[in-house]
């Protein structure tokens, strides 16, 4: 079942979600809350809450207001946060000791998608029970309780400053950053008011991009995944640090004083191994299916076990629990450091990459340029619906021999996309025209086992 319950334009709707309108907004506030009003543990007489934060998308005022609506005629009280990174709300959520809390956002996507995803009362996903139970009552009658049971709605004037307070209390008390000059940018996204004043309260020197949301310009040319606009802002102001955000504030890229670009392999590695050199414990890391190969030799080498969860942030969230470790991510930026936050948070992360740089007295390029990244080629090869990719003769035939030229110095993945009809063919190693011939060669394999 889906966990983020996700449209394009309210019109178009993914692979195995559902596509989002007013309507469905209402009703699944209303599904969510007669759900939450069923589960037992409140007092007798008492109405669950939810909490409910936004991006900064135009679209957001339209399906707060659905989902506000869809939830009262359920008899819960709603919170309101307006826009607030995705972390802010799991915390806040969790916090304020609310039964779940809910994120309107489509994260680094343009401005004309938009999405919904819930939190537990623990500030971590929805238990699959739960889920299952709502989607189940998505497409049943909506009705509405009677007058004195409907849920009530407030603002939480003071959810900014608590979520600046909260970033601010996973940084060592004995560090400060004064000294840095930092660049920050917020994608135009949901942390364009609590990103910059975190890393100015602690003493930072800052300077904004991304910082101006007009509801339409949200990772509009800027943000992680759009790292040009930042690398030249560094290098324009003559900034020792850049940090770029994503629409809702759980994806982390850096740029150096030079202009290098950092991404979430080697800041995971540089977390790591400060807290490996100031004697902490680390059991173990979770990287994904895509986590340079680089990664893992590089915890081999620090005696740490390293193991791969499936790509998506929820994924590596669950295999830590499974494991009782504490910090995973993904090479795209979600960092998980899981004894500073339930759920993946840039600004957190951001924090313990700059805590690393002051405890170990290095420059951010020495530090974050300490894990150099094998070459990684991916090509997508289209393919059609139903194609049994998998166990494929030719396939299999072609992947043995690639496996056969890297000799053990790098890795084949093939990876069916969740979303598109497309293959994703990925070779890494450490010669960079081997794997560019290698990748190549597999890719025209599956091309041609296509067409035979």
């Amino acid at each position: 079942m889906s966990r983020k319950y996700f449209g394009t334009d309210g019109v178009r709707g993914r692979v195995g979600e559902f596509p989002i309108t007013p309507e469905f907004a209402m009703k699944l506030g209303y599904a969510a809350g007669k759900v939450l009003v069923a589960q037992d543990g409140l007092p007798q007489g008492e109405r669950p809450a939810v909490l409910i934060g936004k991006d900064t998308r135009v679209s957001g005022y339209l399906l707060e207001a659905a989902l506000e609506a869809g939830f009262s005629a359920a008899g819960v009280d709603v919170c309101l946060v307006g826009p607030l990174p995705t972390p802010g709300v799991a915390y806040l959520t969790r916090a304020l000791r609310l039964q779940a809390g809910v994120v309107i956002s489509a994260s680094h996507n343009p401005y004309d998608d938009n999405g919904i995803k819930f939190f537990s009362a623990s500030g971590s996903k929805l238990p699959d029970g739960v889920e299952q139970a709502i989607e189940a009552g998505i497409d049943g009658p909506m009705g509405c309780v009677e007058s004195a049971r409907l849920g009530r709605a407030r603002r939480i004037s003071d959810a900014r400053g608590r979520y600046i307070e909260f970033c601010k209390s996973t940084f060592p008390n004995e560090l400060n950053l004064r000294g840095l000059k930092l660049v920050v940018d917020c994608a135009h996204g949901a942390a364009y008011h609590v990103a910059p004043d975190v890393f100015h309260e602690l003493g930072a020197e800052v300077r904004t991009i991304g910082a101006e949301p007009n509801g339409l310009n949200i990772n509009a040319g800027v943000g992680a995944t759009a790292p040009a606009a930042l690398r030249q802002a560094v290098q324009d102001q003559g900034a020792d640090l850049g940090i770029a955000l994503d629409g809702d504030g759980d994806r982390l890229m850096m740029v150096g004083p030079d202009g290098a670009l950092y991404d979430g392999d080697q800041l995971l590695h540089a977390i790591v191994a400060a807290r490996v050199a100031q004697g902490q414990t680390v059991p173990g890391v979770v990287g994904t299916l895509m986590s340079n190969l680089a990664l893992e030799h590089a915890m081999e080498r620090l005696g740490i076990p390293f193991e791969r969860a499936a790509v998506g942030d929820r994924y590596v969230v669950e295999r830590l629990l499974e494991r009782g470790w504490q910090l995973g991510g993904e090479n795209s930026g979600h960092l998980l450091c899981l004894d500073k936050h339930s759920t993946g948070d840039g600004i957190i992360a951001a924090l313990q990459v700059l805590a690393a740089i002051r405890q170990q007295g290095q420059g951010a390029a020495e530090l974050l340029g300490a894990l150099q990244l094998y070459p990684q080629v991916l090509i997508n090869v289209p393919i059609v619906k139903g194609f049994a990719w998998q166990g494929h003769p030719a396939i299999e035939a072609a992947r043995s021999s690639v496996e056969q030229a890297l000799a053990g110095r790098g890795r084949v993945l093939l990876r069916a996309s969740g979303t598109e009809p497309l293959l994703r063919v990925m070779v890494e190693g450490g010669d960079g025209v081997l794997v560019r011939q290698q990748a190549e060669f597999l890719a025209a394999a599956v091309a041609g086992a296509l067409q035979g």
